[in-house]
């Protein structure tokens, strides 16, 4: 079986995108050899695995963090920078699965979410270019009613004011392309550079004691009091265990595994734009993510280039030209980029789930897992974090909000589920079309 955490990069190396070059990287950790004890051992140094380490050091844990790679390798250093107001799901769809008191309880933990990120940049002052405002565009005309009624449902059943309903009109007016009907603006929504929020996150962990191992791939896990976590020149022993893989947790932990599926997902940045080039593509300074099954989202970088993402595959491997494979579908949103040259191409792995829902688990006495956020993972894998830190000091009541969300297992097994999961997608992509 291929090792998704090697089959398209280098050992230790951020792949090279837009945001490894314009992103202040921190001198690498030591690799670990020998052994270490520690009260909570977290396994990924990502937006999860960070957040947790943070938080359980705040309330006076010895923490020990392992990366297979280095600090914000995995999907944190990758993705798209959508700071959601919510969850994945729309909140009618989330009352249907849990029911509408659950899905009240959910909504305010997703709010709580977008706080926490913003919380914890102005604390530790994380200058990570976080501003304000989401476009959601509908590509099909059809669309928008179910969108004002998702917006009426929301002011009312859940005092959301921040969220308006815009006509073609209002879109174009923002977005310069003719390939949205309709839509909806979220301003508690944002975007920001998610590579120096992870950097930002792992200054603070050094600052309170963390102790941070990169190159240290973890290879077994024991289950026993104390745990043992072991890579291929040490052994760390824990008290507590919290696996944040997300879509690079391998076989670590085969009940993770059932339930969170790896995809991958591609983003290219063009070169700097002039600033009536990008005012012309986005008049003002938002995020957008289109209604299409396999989602188009894009955004202004802060020199102004276009930062499109697009496309995803099922394989292990990376398209051979990230650049090319991202363009079609930039160029069917704005052929007016047809000359602009592309700077970079870059892909990652995220965690999917069959509800689009975070799976928050216990795997035993002392071992703990999230992941699986869906392409919600800058605000929701922080906040998971933070709730595995209360759960492991004992305070259990966001963990069983999170854990009583039904997260079933692909079916068909590790191996039948990417090619069933690839027919699906195909038929959405057919359907995006119609």
């Amino acid at each position: 079986m291929t090792n998704v955490l090697y089959a398209n990069d280098e050992q230790g190396v951020y792949p090279s995108s837009y945001y490894e070059a314009s992103a202040p990287l921190l001198a690498p950790f030591p690799k670990l050899e020998g052994d270490e004890a520690c009260d909570v051992c977290v396994v990924g140094a990502g937006y999860t695995g960070l957040s947790a380490a943070l938080h359980l050091a705040e309330l006076g844990f010895d923490v020990i963090v392992l990366d297979a790679h280095r600090v914000g390798w995995g999907a944190s250093g990758r993705n798209g920078g959508q700071l959601s107001s919510g969850l994945r799901l729309e909140q009618t769809e989330l009352e249907k699965l849990v029911g509408l008191d659950a899905a009240k309880d959910l909504w305010e933990l997703g709010a709580q979410a977008n706080q926490l990120v913003r919380d914890l940049c102005e604390k530790y002052t994380i200058d990570c270019e976080l501003k304000s405002g989401v476009l959601h565009a509908n590509h099909k005309a059809k669309f928008g009613k179910d969108t004002r009624h998702e917006i009426e449902h929301l002011r009312k059943n859940y005092n959301f004011e921040e969220i308006r309903y815009l006509n073609k009109q209002e879109i174009r007016d923002l977005v310069g392309s003719d390939a949205y009907y309709n839509g909806s603006l979220d301003m508690r929504a944002g975007h920001l550079h998610p590579l120096k929020l992870v950097l930002g996150l792992a200054r603070a962990c050094v600052e309170k004691g963390v102790r941070i191992f990169e190159n240290s791939e973890v290879r077994e896990l024991t289950h026993t009091t104390p745990a043992k976590v072991s890579t291929q020149q040490g052994v760390i022993t824990a008290q507590y265990v919290l696996l944040g893989c997300n879509g690079y947790l391998q076989n670590l932990d085969k009940q993770t595994s059932q339930r969170v599926m790896p995809i991958n997902n591609f983003i290219i940045a063009t070169e700097a734009l002039s600033d009536q080039q990008a005012s012309d593509l986005i008049s003002q300074d938002i995020a957008v993510a289109d209604s299409k099954f396999v989602i188009n989202y894009f955004r202004l970088s802060d020199d102004k280039r276009m930062l499109f993402g697009g496309g995803e595959n099922y394989s292990y491997k990376f398209p051979d030209d990230i650049k090319l494979f991202v363009s079609k579908p930039m160029l069917e949103i704005f052929p007016q980029l047809k000359s602009v040259k592309i700077d970079y191409g870059w892909g990652g792995t995220l965690g999917i789930t069959m509800s689009r829902m975070p799976y928050i688990d216990r795997l035993s006495a002392n071992v703990f897992t999230a992941s699986g956020y869906s392409g919600e993972g800058v605000g929701m894998g922080i906040f998971a974090g933070s709730v595995m830190a209360e759960m492991i000091n004992g305070t259990a009541t966001r963990f069983d909000i999170l854990q009583r969300v039904p997260t079933k297992r692909f079916p068909g097994g590790m191996m039948a589920r990417k090619p069933l999961l690839a027919l699906a997608m195909l038929y959405y992509s057919i359907r995006d079309k119609l």
